[in-house]
């Protein structure tokens, strides 16, 4: 009988490492396939034809894209272990701060991981703005981080911020960005409990892996726009 859920992924993919936590977490089977970045597959261009990008959850044959889209579904689906506080105004602070987060990450590290001279610098300060509003968040609403306040468990926003705390140092290093976000002291403290919690360990891909592959994507991408 064919599992009932997939995941089509890459595994440097921080979105990907987000939806294989929350499933896993919720205990639900799937069966995962890696895609090649470069040579995608009839699955994920006929499941993602917007986009044509990683991840993407098929679930009954009906695929679900974007990865914070992706967090609300299996949240909605699987109902035990929930990943979302009860309280209304509590799941629409941690909604909000889940879109400040991928906005920053995606639309502004990404872009000045990229960027050369003046643009790169300006992008940067730019970068750190953000950051300091996440480590005031985290500081503020230490409740709706459950690793930040000391809990055994990992809840939404615990998933999301993953991009910041693990993601983004490599991104910094690998693209020579000058953005320091392990010098935010709230930031730091909730990396240290969010890559020890055994299911956040289990699924992360290493630093030591993970560099060398960001480093390729920079020099490509630097290579591609001298031509």
């Amino acid at each position: 009988m064919a599992t009932e859920v997939k995941l089509l992924g890459i595994w440097p993919s921080p979105f990907v490492f987000r939806v294989k936590v929350a499933l896993q977490l919720k205990g639900v089977d799937y069966e995962y396939f890696e895609e090649d970045p470069f040579n995608k597959s009839p699955k994920l261009l006929e499941s993602n034809p917007i986009h044509k990008k990683v991840p993407v959850l098929i679930h009954g044959e009906k695929p679900i894209n974007e990865s914070l889209t992706i967090l609300e579904y299996i949240e909605e689906t699987w109902q035990n272990n929930p990943l979302l506080p009860q309280d209304p105004y509590e799941r629409a602070t941690v909604r909000f701060w889940a879109k400040f987060v991928d906005d920053l990450f995606w639309n502004k590290a990404f872009a000045a991981f990229i960027a050369k001279g003046e643009a790169k610098e300006k992008i940067e300060k730019e970068v750190i703005e953000g950051l300091e509003k996440i480590d005031g968040a985290i500081k503020e609403k230490s409740n709706l981080f459950n690793s930040a306040a000391g809990g055994e468990s990992i809840g939404f926003l615990d998933i999301v911020f993953g991009v910041i705390g693990y993601w983004l140092p490599i991104y910094e290093e690998a693209g020579s960005m000058q953005t320091h976000t392990q010098k935010f002291p709230a930031i730091a403290e909730w990396t240290t409990k969010f890559v020890n919690h055994p299911v956040i360990k289990e699924n992360l891909p290493s630093t030591e892996s993970l560099l060398p592959f960001f480093r390729q994507v920079h020099e490509f991408v630097s290579s591609a726009s001298n031509n």
